[in-house]
C-alpha cells in the first residue's frame, strides 16, 4: 500500500483574498457592479455568493441578477455596503459608534453573518455610560442577543450613574421598551431609590405618544412599598399618566403599608423588598475606649469584606438586646446615658424600656411601643411573629422574672409566665419555636449558673432542661440547624464553648476559642457563627478588640476573619439584608 498525508497551507485562504483585492482594485473580472444611491461598487459574483446567502440565492441561474452587470441595492446605505464589501474581501470590519447602525443594516440585510457577530462583539466590548442606551437600541432593533444581554447588565448595573447626570437622563428617554422594562423588573439594582425609577418611567412614557401603551407594563414593576408615603399620596391623587385599576390597587395597598408603620414586617411582599438586597451584619450600640458609648452603627459585607455606616441609633446604649424581624431591626432596653452624663464612664446609668427600630428600606429609626418593663443585661429573642423579652435587671439591685411578648401586629407588650427565678446576665436561642435559656446569676444568689430552661409559647410554660457543664454569664448563645451552641461569657477563666442537642437533652464541649472575649457581637451566617469585637484582657487590663474571628460549626473550627474599622465593645449583632447604596454612606465610614 501506499502511504500518503494531506499538508495544510495555512497562507492559502488569505492569499486568495489578497488576490481578490488585488482584482477589485484593478477591477479585472468583475463581473458585478452593486448601486446604492447613485454610487456604483465593483465586485465579483463568486466571492460575494461564498461569502453571503443573500447574493448566493441572488446569483442562482435562473435569477434576472445573476446575467445582470448592475445590481440596485434598496435597503442599505452606501456606507453600510462599503464596511461589508471591505470585511468579504479582507476579513477585517472597520466599526465605529457613527457607523454601526449603516454596518449592521447592510450585513444583516446582505446576511453577512460573519460581519454582523462582529457588529455585536464591539458593542459588548466597548459599552459606557455616554454610548450604553444607544447601544442598547442597536441590540433590540437587530435582534443580537449577546449585546442585548450585556447592554441590559450595563444598564442595569449602572443607571444609578446615569440618573445622576442630565445627560444620562436624556439618554435614557430614548431607551427602547424592552430594555427599559429589564432594567425596571430587575431585583439587582443598585444605589437606585424606587421613587427615581418611578419618576424616569413617568417622564419615558409621557416622552413620546406611542409609548403612553407601555404605562401599566412598566409601572407594575415599581415597588411602590419602597415609595415615601406623600409622594405615593401625591402620585395617586394627580397621576401624570393614566393609572390602571390594577396599578391603583397597588398603590393603596402601599399607602396602607406605610399608615400602619408597626405592621410593616408582618405584611412583606415583593413591593416592600429591597433591590440588590445582600446579607449584611448589622454592629449596634456599644462604644470605643477613646469616645464611650456611640451612637454609630456599622454594617459589614462578610462576603465582600465591605464596611458601610448606616443612619446613627437615636440613643447611646449598652447592655441592649437585638433582634430582626421581617428584615427590621428592634433595639429593646439597655442602659442608657442621662443628659448630665453623657458617657460611658458613668458609675450607673438608667435603664430603659425603649423600643427603637430600623427599617433598611428608608435607613430610618423608628420608636415603637416600649416594653413594661425597664431591661439591662437580659435576652430577647423572635418566635414567629412575636419578640419575646425575658428577665434582666431594672437597676444595679432589682432583677426580674418576668416575661413580656411583643405583638407586632398591634404594637403592644403583654406579660406572660414568669421566669422561674429573678435573673440577670443570661442568653437566650430559639429552637423549633422553643425558647432556650443558659446561665446568668439569680438575684438570691453569688455564683453564676448552669441551669437550662426552656420556654414553649403554646403551653406557656417553663421546663428546667440538662445543664451546662460551665456556668456562664454575660455569654450568647446560637442555633445552627438542630444545634444550639453557647460561647464566652464574663470574667470567664478559660474559653471553652459548649453545644445542646435539644432532642437529647445533652451537652458536648468543643474546641476552645484561642483568645478570650467578652461583651462581643455575635452572628450566624450560614454555618459559620461569627464574634465580633468585644473586650478582653491584656497586660491586666480590659482592653476593647476590632478583632472579627468565625467558628465553623461543621468542623469545630476557629479563624480570623477580618479587624473591625475601630475597637467596639458591647456591640450587639444581627444579619439584616441591605441594598447597596449610593457614595455618601463611604463618605459616613469615612468620619467612623
Amino acid at each position: 500500500m501506499m502511504s500518503y498525508f494531506l499538508a495544510l497551507c495555512k497562507s492559502h485562504p488569505g492569499a486568495v483574498l489578497a488576490r481578490y483585492r488585488d482584482l477589485r482594485a484593478e477591477g479585472l473580472l468583475c463581473d458585478v457592479f452593486l448601486e446604492v444611491s447613485g454610487k456604483e461598487f465593483p465586485a465579483h459574483k463568486s466571492l460575494l455568493a461564498c461569502s453571503s446567502d443573500y447574493f448566493r440565492a441572488m446569483f442562482k441561474d435562473y435569477t434576472r441578477e445573476s446575467k445582470a452587470s448592475v445590481v440596485r441595492l434598496q435597503a442599505v446605505s452606501a456606507t453600510g455596503l462599503q464596511h461589508v464589501l471591505d470585511f468579504i474581501y479582507s476579513s477585517w470590519l472597520s466599526l465605529s459608534l457613527d457607523a454601526l447602525e449603516d454596518t449592521l443594516e447592510a450585513a444583516s440585510y446582505l446576511q453577512v453573518t460573519e460581519a454582523v457577530a462582529l457588529c455585536s462583539q464591539y458593542i459588548v466590548n466597548n459599552l459606557g455610560l455616554e454610548n450604553c442606551c444607544f447601544c442598547a437600541n442597536v441590540a433590540f432593533k437587530f435582534c443580537l442577543p449577546d449585546a442585548i444581554l450585556a447592554t441590559d447588565k450595563y444598564l442595569v448595573n449602572n443607571i444609578w450613574k446615569l440618573l445622576e447626570q442630565e445627560v444620562g437622563i436624556m439618554e435614557l428617554l430614548e431607551l427602547n421598551f424592552k430594555s427599559l422594562l429589564t432594567v425596571v423588573a430587575s431585583d439587582d439594582i443598585s444605589k437606585v431609590k424606587e421613587l427615581s425609577l418611578l419618576r424616569l418611567v413617568v417622564k419615558w412614557v409621557k416622552h413620546e405618544k406611542t409609548r403612553l401603551v407601555y404605562t401599566s407594563r412598566l409601572l407594575e414593576h415599581i415597588r411602590f412599598g419602597l415609595v415615601p408615603l406623600e409622594e405615593l399620596r401625591d402620585f395617586y391623587s394627580r397621576p401624570e399618566v393614566l393609572l390602571t385599576g390594577t396599578i391603583k390597587n397597588s398603590i393603596i395597598q402601599a399607602i396602607n403599608y406605610h399608615s400602619f408603620a408597626f405592621r410593616q414586617p408582618l405584611v412583606q411582599d415583593k413591593s416592600s423588598t429591597l433591590r440588590n438586597q445582600k446579607p449584611w451584619i448589622m454592629l449596634v450600640g456599644g462604644g470605643t475606649a477613646h469616645e464611650g458609648l456611640v451612637k454609630k452603627v456599622l454594617a459589614f459585607d462578610v462576603y465582600n469584606h465591605k464596611w458601610r455606616a448606616t443612619a446613627p441609633l437615636p440613643v447611646k446604649v449598652q447592655n441592649h438586646c437585638i433582634c430582626a424581624v421581617g428584615n427590621f431591626l428592634y433595639v429593646l432596653g439597655g442602659e442608657t446615658p442621662s443628659p448630665s452624663h453623657d458617657d460611658a464612664k458613668s458609675v450607673a446609668m438608667p435603664v430603659s424600656n425603649a423600643v427603637h427600630r430600623y427599617d433598611p428600606r428608608s435607613d430610618q429609626w423608628m420608636e415603637v411601643m416600649g416594653m413594661l418593663e425597664s431591661r439591662a443585661q437580659f435576652s430577647c429573642c423572635a418566635v414567629e411573629n412575636s419578640i419575646v423579652a425575658v428577665g434582666g435587671r431594672a437597676d444595679a439591685k432589682s432583677f426580674h422574672s418576668s416575661v413580656e411578648i411583643y405583638d407586632l401586629s398591634r404594637n403592644r407588650w403583654a406579660k406572660t409566665r414568669d421566669l422561674p427565678h429573678k435573673m440577670h446576665g443570661h442568653a437566650s436561642a430559639v429552637h423549633n419555636n422553643i425558647i432556650y435559656i443558659t446561665g446568668g446569676k439569680y438575684m438570691d444568689q453569688v455564683n453564676t449558673s448552669k441551669d437550662v430552661y426552656s420556654f414553649n409559647m403554646l403551653k406557656g410554660d417553663w421546663k428546667k432542661q440538662a445543664p451546662m457543664s460551665i456556668a456562664r454569664f454575660g455569654h450568647q448563645m446560637a442555633t445552627v440547624k438542630e444545634t444550639i451552641f453557647t460561647f464566652l461569657g464574663i470574667y470567664e477563666p478559660f474559653c471553652d464553648i459548649e453545644k445542646f442537642d435539644p432532642l437529647l437533652n445533652q451537652w458536648t464541649r468543643l474546641r476552645p476559642l484561642i483568645f478570650d472575649r467578652f461583651c462581643y457581637g455575635l452572628v450566624v451566617v450560614e454555618e459559620t457563627v461569627l464574634l465580633l469585637g468585644g473586650r478582653k484582657w491584656q497586660d491586666a487590663q480590659e482592653v476593647a478588640t476590632p478583632n472579627v474571628v468565625g467558628y465553623d460549626t461543621e468542623n469545630d473550627y476557629w479563624e480570623d476573619i477580618c479587624k473591625l474599622p475601630c475597637p467596639l465593645y458591647g456591640l450587639k449583632s444581627a444579619v439584616l439584608q441591605l441594598s447597596d447604596r449610593a457614595t455618601e454612606d463611604e463618605k459616613n465610614l469615612k468620619r467612623v
